[in-house]
């Protein structure tokens, strides 16, 4: 019965992809009241249609409470709402406010003028008090705060302990012991790693530990930030050690045109056993009325620290907002990720608030596991949130080429690298 609803509910969320409730379009900035003639504070929030059973209801509340202050909600999926806020981005109508990522994907709006800068905002109301530094570095950009942090996520392999058992497994130690792992689940009928190409974004977090494994962490930040090329061993070596898997079978048949959303699917269904994700998982799984006891996480032993990629997200302001639309956006904010309404909802958050001193969820016990894994063995910044998006995009189309045969390994950090160029070269 659990895999007919989980099935049920990925579906679902599909056909609720980048809808967006009625009367719900963005209409931008700087808009003042509203047309209703109550007087109050209009806003506008653009967020992922996965949190929608818990945004609703807060919602209503709010502006149940707050008579000065009415929030209009439009719905999106992870990719809709990128598309989404470009579109809007060129025609001038984002949003009062829009979820959003840190690193290269926030970035955008600051580079464009699109943001609210809120240093100054953030100084005056103690936000180095308020939340925890490391995602308020990720919300920073050229030493300017550019949103308002939501999450601070780790990621690592989760894994159904309950199928590691069956075949006599033990959580891997090395990469050596991890390919057996791969092996032997394969073997006994189980593809060991759910992953989706669509996108590109959630094969991406499988192919950059393969290059964290091969570069190490030097040369891999290093590689990120561009001070040495990509066109190196490490990366044709991680490159064809993607496409054995691929050969093997490791990954789902048909994965490059599958949906990132539905990874959960494969796994709660026993299909596979293993999924890159971060610390929300653990709410999906309840959502999806999943037993949290049959799920355990581990980071990948990419060798050295075995470091795990991390990332934040947060609430972008509109640089038109007025001061009154400004603090009408904070006040949501701050009523939306209330300790209060994280514990209610718990399964629509990601999991603790990045404060400054953070609640871990009773509910969801692989939480504290991967926070003090990532504060033990050291992060490095999510791919397609260090890269900006025009390189990160050619890095999603060789994997789709080496992963289809198109493109040889060893010809993929070339083509990354002359992107790379490229946009060094357009970007000054």
């Amino acid at each position: 019965m659990k895999a007919k609803k989980i099935t049920a509910l990925a579906l679902a969320s599909l056909m609720a992809a980048s809808t967006v409730l009625a009367g719900c379009g963005g209409s931008g900035g700087g808009s003042g009241s509203g047309g209703s003639g109550s007087g109050a504070t209009e806003v506008t929030f653009w967020t992922l249609n996965t949190r929608q059973e818990a945004v609703d209801p807060i919602v209503e509340e709010f502006n149940s409470q707050n008579e000065d202050i009415q929030v209009t909600v439009s719905y999106y999926d992870t990719d809709g709402i990128k598309d989404a806020c470009k579109v809007a981005a060129s025609s001038d109508t984002l949003p009062n406010m829009w979820f959003n990522w840190g690193g290269s994907l926030g970035s955008f709006y600051v580079d464009n003028g699109l943001t609210y800068d809120l240093t100054s905002y953030a100084e005056e109301n103690n936000w180095s008090e308020k939340f925890n530094s490391n995602a308020l570095d990720l919300c920073t950009f050229d030493e300017k705060v550019s949103g308002y942090p939501t999450s601070y996520n780790i990621l690592g392999i989760y894994y159904r302990k309950d199928i590691f058992e069956q075949y006599g497994l033990e959580v891997p130690t090395t990469f050596e012991e991890f390919e057996q792992v791969c092996a032997t689940l394969k073997e006994n009928g189980i593809t060991p790693i759910s992953t989706a190409g669509l996108n590109g974004w959630h094969v991406m977090r499988f192919l950059e530990l393969l290059i964290e494994y091969y570069a190490g962490a030097e040369q891999h930040d290093a590689m990120n930030t561009f001070d040495e090329s990509w066109d190196n061993d490490a990366v044709a070596q991680a490159f064809e050690k993607y496409k054995e898997f691929v050969d093997k079978g490791y990954f789902p048949e048909g994965f490059l045109t599958q949906d990132p959303n539905d990874t959960l699917i494969a796994v709660a269904n026993g299909d596979c056993a293993m999924d890159v994700q971060g610390q929300w998982y653990d709410g999906n799984i309840i959502q999806n009325e999943q037993d949290i006891n049959n799920y355990g996480v581990f980071a990948f032993p990419s060798g050295g620290s075995n470091r795990m990629s991390s990332f934040a997200e947060m609430t972008q302001f509109n640089a038109n907002n007025t001061e009154e639309e400004l603090d009408a956006c904070v006040a949501f904010m701050d009523f939306y990720y209330s300790q209060e309404n994280a514990d209610q909802y718990s399964e629509y958050y990601n999991l603790p608030l990045p404060t400054a001193d953070p609640e871990m969820p009773e509910d969801q016990p692989n939480v504290p596991i991967m926070l003090e894994m990532g504060e033990t063995n050291g992060t490095f910044t999510i791919t397609d949130q260090a890269l900006p998006t025009e390189v990160a995009d050619v890095l999603f189309n060789c994997q789709d080429a080496v992963a289809n045969g198109q493109m040889d390994p060893a010809d993929a950090g070339a083509d990354i690298q002359a992107a790379i160029e490229s946009y060094n070269a357009n970007n000054g």
